[in-house]
């Protein structure tokens, strides 16, 4: 009685034993291990994000992509592709990491010309929307790292002038620098009685009328600052007399430069 006890036991337990051995190899051929996995994610970040890039902008970009690491590398015509690639990596899902190595291969230009055409193109950037007047972005351009500063209306206005570098050809990078004016009634309220102040001196109101080469008048916390350039020294002192003169201004520095003496300086 007691032996086919004990066989019956050593056949249950052997029973046992078998089953959870199949069932440990079919868990271990259902579930991959974490190198497939990785592996199959890295092909789906690869996969998708070809996909994304899909456009003649991007056309001589290749993608890689290691343990959820994206590297770019190739070439694109302006900055502004080398950003949005960047950008759509960065939104691709499960990437870990991205490595933008893309060269800018647009056409080369040299420091001079590409900080005058940046120039231009800002001066009369937002205008008609009735804050041109009131942005004060400088440029400076060194093989061909364009880098910006100054001051911004609004976040709009920021936008706008680093999209216009972006997109221009020659632009190998662009360091963003530029501050945005804080939000202020005050402020706003000093921005157009200096404007009215200004603009309306006899003097002083051909400067109105070129929308892109205004004085410009950059406020922070009741500060004035007036940028630009004049005809003459007495057009920049009575700029810096009437803007003393608003109620409200704590400060005035005179940035406005004579054109004789910026033409001079550019030779």
């Amino acid at each position: 009685m007691k032996t086919a006890m004990f066989g019956t036991r050593a056949i249950v337990a052997l029973t046992f034993l078998l089953a959870t051995s199949i069932l440990n190899a079919t868990n271990a051929w259902a579930s991959p291990s974490p190198q497939d996995a990785a592996a199959r994610d890295d092909r789906q970040i690869q996969t998708d994000l070809t996909r994304e890039l899909n456009g003649s902008r991007f056309k001589s970009i290749q993608v890689t992509v290691l343990n959820g690491v994206v590297d770019l590398e190739g070439s694109v015509d302006l900055f502004a592709d080398k950003e949005e690639a960047d950008r759509r990596a960065h939104h691709a899902k499960n990437a870990m990491a991205i490595r933008n190595q893309l060269r800018v291969a647009g056409p080369q230009v040299s420091d001079q010309d590409l900080r005058a055409k940046l120039m231009q193109k800002l001066e009369y950037d937002r205008v008609g929307y009735g804050t041109t007047a009131f942005n004060a972005i400088g440029i400076d351009v060194r093989d061909g790292v364009v880098r910006l500063g100054g001051h911004a209306y609004s976040p709009t206005d920021k936008s706008s002038a680093l999209s216009v570098v972006s997109y221009t050809p020659g632009v190998q990078d662009v360091i963003d620098e530029i501050e945005v004016d804080p939000v202020s009634p005050m402020d706003d309220r000093i921005r157009l009685n200096v404007a009215r102040a200004v603009y309306g001196h006899s003097s002083l109101n051909k400067y109105a009328l070129d929308p892109g080469k205004p004085i410009r008048i950059s406020v922070q916390n009741g500060n004035v600052t007036l940028f630009g350039v004049v005809n003459t020294a007495a057009d920049r002192d009575i700029a810096n007399i009437r803007a003393n003169g608003v109620p409200g201004v704590f400060k005035v520095v005179n940035e406005l430069r004579v054109e004789s003496d910026t033409s001079e300086a550019a030779k």
